[in-house]
């Protein structure tokens, strides 16, 4: 074992710290508000309000730096924008209207506004 390079146990150390770090993410919830134990008021809230505001976040930092001054004119993030839109709104399934207008928007650029 140790014939090992250092790189492999850096990776190692790497994957294991990744790995707790996620597991204990997903655990603190249910340590901090066991069953039966009210969930705080201010913690519900935010539980409301940061999954749009997130989605907001990342709707600015996506179309942030489309250029609607030269061609092609902001078009392909426009129209895979509003698949992204019409889809989530007709199927509610976030992974559909995100990987379709992912899809669409590399579609668009490699083919259609080349």
């Amino acid at each position: 074992m140790t014939d090992l390079p250092v790189s492999f146990w850096r990776s190692v150390i790497i994957i294991v710290l990744v790995a707790v770090t996620t597991l204990a993410t997903r655990a603190i919830p249910f340590i901090l508000f066991p069953e039966g134990k009210e969930i705080p008021k201010a913690v519900q809230y935010l539980g409301k309000v940061l999954p749009p505001a997130v989605i907001g976040m990342l709707v600015v930092y996506c179309f942030k730096s489309v250029d609607v001054t030269s061609s092609p004119f902001g078009l392909p993030e426009l129209i895979a924008g509003l698949v992204v839109v019409v889809l989530h709104v007709w199927k509610r399934n976030n992974l559909l209207s995100i990987g379709t207008g992912t899809i669409l928007y590399m579609v668009l650029i490699q083919y259609v506004f080349v």
